[in-house]
């Protein structure tokens, strides 16, 4: 029985030492989401079913098809099917080499053929930007994970959160971090959202990817509960953004660009 788009509700032995009970239990469901990009099988999502419509957008303005919203000309999402259905207004330009069929899975992005193609032109370098206080960065991080109802339930989520200085905007959640922050990114895109002013609070880990992804956002600040790998500092550090990592309870790891941190 599903009780809600991304979950779904499974009889389970539950085992506890010597004991055993039979329980519901709430499982994260997991969607395979297909999309054909002006009448051609573009790419293969595995993601969770909710704000589809904002994943694809997002997805797309991620691997460089579109900038706006506004060059789509059409997009209905079949969710019996598993198909997405995307036709702009001018034919994508992207050179075909870089956009063969793809299964992109929920947990990495090794097989995304974009990678250092797309991402040098539609990556941005972030200069300047809001500050915030150390006191706030805990204040959001802990927000957000308040608001992760789907985590909460199952443990299989991950959530990214768009935020101001006066708390959280929109959080959206996904099996896969990726697709969390190009719901998110959608979003932005969908309703115009000035997003330098903003900050990017995360549950994954701080790959190079995601900071990519923060950058063509065109949020200066990625915090995260997580750790970070090198190469993703290294490009924050190229592309201006403050990465903060291992945000727990009152400690936290500061890692590039540490102006934008108050108080430190």
């Amino acid at each position: 029985m599903t009780d809600h788009p991304s979950r779904v509700t499974w009889s389970t032995t539950k085992v506890n030492g010597e004991h055993s009970v039979e329980i519901e239990d709430d499982i994260a469901a997991e969607f395979p989401l297909t999309i054909r990009l002006d009448g051609e099988e573009f790419a293969t999502l595995v993601c969770s079913p909710s704000h589809l419509t904002d994943l694809v957008i997002g997805f797309l303005a991620s691997e460089g098809i579109i900038r706006s919203a506004e060059e789509i000309k059409h997009l209905s999402i079949d969710e019996d099917g598993g198909f997405a259905y995307v036709d702009l207004h001018r034919p994508q330009s992207t050179a075909k080499e870089f956009h063969s069929k793809r299964i992109i899975g929920s947990c990495c992005g090794k097989s995304r053929q974009f990678y250092f193609h797309n991402d040098a032109r539609t990556a941005k370098t972030l200069a300047g930007g809001n500050v915030i206080s150390a006191e706030r960065c805990f204040e959001l991080m802990k927000r957000m994970q308040a608001s992760s109802v789907d985590f909460h339930l199952t443990g299989g989520f991950h959530n990214a959160a768009l935020c101001t200085e006066d708390g959280l905007m929109e959080i959206r959640t996904d099996i896969g971090r990726h697709n969390a922050l190009d719901k998110l990114f959608g979003y932005c895109l969908r309703q115009r959202i000035p997003t330098k002013p903003c900050v990017i609070t995360f549950s994954g880990r701080l790959s190079s990817e995601v900071v990519l992804k923060a950058a063509k956002i065109g949020c200066p600040i990625l915090l995260s509960k997580s750790a970070p790998t090198d190469l993703a500092l290294r490009l924050a550090e190229d592309l201006g953004i403050t990465c903060v990592g291992f945000i727990r309870a009152d400690s936290m790891n500061v890692y590039t660009h540490r102006e934008r941190i108050i108080g430190l």
